[in-house]
């Protein structure tokens, strides 16, 4: 199809739909993870909103005979408070384009378009893991972003604390092995041996997603490990796989990232298990990606002095992550 004057108008009628298909070709991989919690923050309803934890305690007391029932007891685990950010990004389509036929160039520009803000989400997410190792770090734009949970640690540490006890727990495997199935064993052993809830009683944690970045060795051995149909460490057929169905695989390919989106080899190696009914890392959406409106011939929608037509994409959200109790992590390195 050639641009000419009479087919801009059709023109502009299709940028919506070309704009949607480049948004949804676009996998949502952390949204649809299992490791992210959403919630739609509605129009005309504030720009934060506070997420909290409440535990009751485990067990049951014994009623003796015509005895008065025990209360439960009730304990608020800590309070993180999630802040709307809005994101954007505008391209120009010159007189130049329009007039001399450049519909390839025109229909790319609009379509790389429709990526920007889902992966601009996904990237934020995703850090959310891979720089769990801080309290914070600045992003892209140079904003100082809070990483922080509930107790004010990092994600990934090795003695959070409980709001209603002196207990600590770390979610961090000691020394930080590659993934394998030793490395996996001692990840279960941690989880068991750490899930606290804000009394300090046991809880069960029952993980269902092994998460790892896209290195290969590292997703390629999350691949033996849950997919053989017997030990993938012996040669003997008759030995059942006790991982197999156990987990879900996610791969992260944003996680080894850095804050700019480029390749850093240092978090190659991360990977971790994590609660998908448990977790807490939350995306309140106030503002789905969308494509700004388009101009139309005849209004001013035209600038004055380049003759550019202006599209542009936004998107507004909150990520809060309230607590670590619900992953565990490795960053594969061998740092104790």
């Amino acid at each position: 199809m050639e641009l000419n004057i009479q087919s801009l108008s059709d023109f502009v009628r299709n940028a919506d739909i070309m704009w949607n298909k480049a948004k949804n070709s676009v996998p949502g991989i952390m949204r649809g993870s299992g490791l992210v919690k959403e919630l739609s923050i509605p129009m005309m309803t504030g720009n934060t909103r506070e997420f909290t934890e409440i535990d009751l305690e485990e067990y049951a007391s014994e009623k003796n005979e015509s005895d008065q029932s025990s209360r439960a007891r009730v304990q608020q685990g800590y309070t993180k408070i999630g802040t709307l950010k809005r994101i954007s990004k505008d391209i120009g389509i010159s007189y130049e384009m329009r007039s001399q036929g450049k519909y390839f160039e025109i229909k790319s520009r609009l379509t790389n378009l429709g990526k920007l803000a889902p992966n601009r989400m996904d990237l934020d997410l995703s850090h959310r893991i891979g720089f769990g190792t801080a309290a914070s770090y600045a992003d892209m734009d140079g904003n100082t972003v809070d990483l922080s949970v509930g107790d004010g640690f990092q994600l990934w540490y090795t003695a959070h604390t409980l709001n209603g006890s002196s207990t600590t727990f770390r979610n961090r495997l000691a020394n930080n092995p590659q993934l394998s199935r030793g490395a996996l064993e001692g990840m279960e052993k941690m989880r068991v041996e750490n899930t606290y809830n804000q009394f300090g009683e046991k809880m069960t944690m029952s993980d269902d997603v092994l998460w790892t970045t896209d290195d290969p060795n590292t997703k390629n051995t999350a691949k033996e490990l849950l997919r053989s149909t017997s030990n993938p460490t012996q040669n003997n057929p008759g030995v059942v796989n006790v991982y197999q169905s156990s987990y879900r695989h996610v791969i992260l390919p944003r996680v080894a990232t850095d804050k700019d989106g480029a390749i850093d080899s240092s978090k190659a190696k991360y990977w971790g298990t994590a609660s998908s009914e448990m977790s807490t890392l939350m995306l309140g959406v106030h503002e789905e990606p969308r494509l700004k409106k388009p101009p139309v011939n005849g209004d001013n929608s035209e600038e004055f002095s380049t003759d550019d037509w202006n599209f542009g994409v936004r998107a507004g959200y909150m990520i809060v992550t309230v607590s670590a109790a619900w992953a565990g992590f490795s960053s594969g390195d061998a740092d104790a």
